[in-house]
């Protein structure tokens, strides 16, 4: 465990399962994009968004500041590639976006409240950040509203009501991922849980989720749970010590993504059968599926480093355009793949070393046609124009 724990240790042991009353905002989206709000943990803000009908303090092209928290691990990595290579370019192009500030504070949540901070009085016109702790920023995320800048988190959640925040329900995913490989090995066994970074609004909604569905299979046991940091060594590491230590059979790992491919590695060498082991993207893994097609039947896909950097950039810019997002938090439902369409993008040579991604491509994750449901204005950020 690292230090995240003790800071909201007191908060993540009373997150509860909601179904939300729906109210302007949340009855404002199409029947399917509300559903994904079904099971969200007490802790997510889903009230109307205080950026109905803000606009910003400039016109285009803005300055986006990306407040990161955390750079050690590939899913950080490929997310950052999409954003400086992909759609930064785009964004030039279209005359909305002038530069991306980046700044790192290395899971140290003072630093990065001084960094957006910064960040503000540099005269950024948005903040993006990721996967933070849902309530040690709140003071940074006001001090930011106050001054005409809207703060925005993707991949977790942010308390404030002054912040706006996109993801997957990962309360729900927790669920389901949990749910299905229970399933896969016949209802009942003993199960090891591999977190995130504990404290982290994402890891800790995941886990609710996943010993709720623990909860409801009188024959499955949950024996353990380690905290993998989202980060392949590490998880490694993480699970090797579990395994050492604990020799009775296991029948299932439910892992958070970015780190299964460490998780797979473990069992490896630890000279143990490989049970199976949830998957949500790595290729590393992936491959080892597309060699081994009986290990397990499904993926899913509730975080996808790429997509779900598209999806708060999007959603950022979006906001700046004055389309008026609806709710605080933007859900999208949880992705399910079968195995052989999850495999099937890789090549027969494929490498259970690798350390790329299986995406399913924004087109296809958070198509503009799903984005608009959540918008009061909605139009294709890339075509806007200050006119319209």
């Amino acid at each position: 465990m690292n230090k995240y724990f003790s800071i909201f240790g007191a908060i993540a042991l009373s997150i509860t399962i909601c179904t939300p009353a729906f109210s302007e905002g949340l009855d404002e989206l199409p029947a399917e994009l509300a559903k994904a709000y079904e099971g969200v943990d007490a802790g997510q803000p889903i009230e109307p968004s205080k950026y109905r009908e803000w606009t910003p303090r400039s016109a285009p092209p803005w300055k986006i500041g990306y407040a990161s928290s955390y750079a050690g691990n590939t899913w950080r990595a490929e997310g950052m590639k999409r954003l400086m290579e992909v759609m930064l370019p785009q964004y030039k192009e279209a005359g909305l976006v002038s530069e991306v500030i980046v700044t790192q504070s290395d899971l140290n949540d003072g630093r990065q409240i001084q960094q957006i901070r910064q960040l503000v009085d540099q005269g950024v016109d948005a903040i993006i950040i990721c996967c933070s702790n849902p309530v040690s920023l709140n003071k940074a995320v006001k001090y930011a509203y106050d001054k005409g800048v809207v703060v925005f988190s993707y991949s977790g959640y942010l308390t404030s009501e002054y912040a706006l925040n996109a993801s997957s329900n990962y309360t729900d995913g927790g669920y389901q991922i949990a749910k299905a490989l229970i399933e896969e090995v016949g209802g009942k066994g003993d199960f090891l849980l591999v977190s995130g970074i504990p404290g982290a609004a994402s890891s800790e909604s995941f886990d609710t989720g996943a010993k709720r569905a623990l909860e409801e299979f009188s024959d499955a046991k949950l024996v353990g749970q380690v905290a993998g940091n989202w980060t392949d060594q590490v998880a490694q590491t993480e699970v090797q010590k579990f395994l050492a230590t604990n020799p009775a059979k296991i029948d299932g790992i439910i892992a958070q993504g970015s780190q299964e491919t460490g998780i797979l590695k473990a069992v490896l060498q630890s000279g143990r059968d490989v049970m199976p082991i949830s998957l949500a993207g790595s290729a590393g893994a992936a491959c080892y599926l597309k060699q081994n097609p009986d290990w397990i039947s499904h993926a899913f896909q509730i975080w996808p480093p790429g997509d779900e950097m598209e999806l708060g950039f999007n959603s950022v810019i979006r906001t700046l355009q004055g389309q008026g997002p609806k709710v605080q938090s933007i859900l999208r439902p949880v992705y399910r793949v079968e195995a052989a369409d999850y495999v099937a993008s890789l090549a027969d040579d494929c490498s259970i070393d690798s350390t790329e991604y299986i995406q399913p491509g924004i087109d296809v994750w958070y198509p503009n046609e799903t984005a608009a449901g959540y918008f009061l204005n909605p139009a294709d950020p890339l075509t806007w124009s200050p006119s319209k």
